[in-house]
């Protein structure tokens, strides 16, 4: 797959990624309540988890396959 990650996209990525990950390992160890409205805390704090983590990967490899699918680019190649 072709680069289409970069810049501010990959920072946001990173840190939201980071974020929702701890937020979610917290939440399912009943540290922290991210349980919103009919949604069990366990499923909730799962869910978190899930997109915390795939947000890292694709800032990690900088491939998203969702950019991909929308056209979207914003992975920069330096001119030599």
């Amino acid at each position: 797959m072709e680069k289409n990650v970069g810049g501010y996209d990959r920072i946001a990525r990173l840190v939201i990624g980071a974020v929702a990950l701890v937020a979610g390992v917290l939440g399912y160890a009943g540290m922290v309540r991210v349980a919103v409205g009919p949604v069990p805390q366990a499923l909730m704090a799962l869910i978190l988890a899930l997109i915390g983590v795939i947000l890292l990967v694709t800032s990690y490899t900088r491939t998203c396959p969702i950019n991909s699918v929308l056209g979207v680019n914003t992975y920069k190649t330096r001119g030599r």
